[in-house]
């Protein structure tokens, strides 16, 4: 199960960082936020698909991740031992051996 998360955290990566690089960049840096006219809910105007689809992409990313912290934490809180079963050994304790009796005369 892990596997499989494992496997789609990587294509959610790839699919955000190649998403992030097709968006339009609106700001010139970290000099924009100083004076910028491009509010956040100001004129920019409704999202667009890439902005939708990065936003989904992060949240599945942020649950999957999640989902694996959990499985793993879960996993490492088991040991290796718990899963063998151990039989117990009854000790007996040997008896001592018979000596033979010396004939009566």
């Amino acid at each position: 199960m892990t596997g499989i998360l494992m496997i789609f955290q990587i294509v959610l990566v790839i699919a955000i960082t190649i998403l992030v690089l097709l968006q339009r960049s609106e700001s010139m840096g970290l000099g924009a936020y100083s004076s910028s006219n491009n509010s956040v809910f100001g004129a920019g105007g409704p999202m667009n698909f890439l902005t939708k689809a990065t936003m989904f992409l992060g949240l599945l990313f942020v649950l999957n991740t999640l989902t694996l912290v959990y499985l793993y934490n879960k996993q490492a809180n088991t040991s290796a031992l718990d899963e063998v079963n151990v039989k117990k050994i009854e000790k007996k304790l040997p008896t001592a051996p018979s000596v033979p009796q010396a004939p009566i005369k």
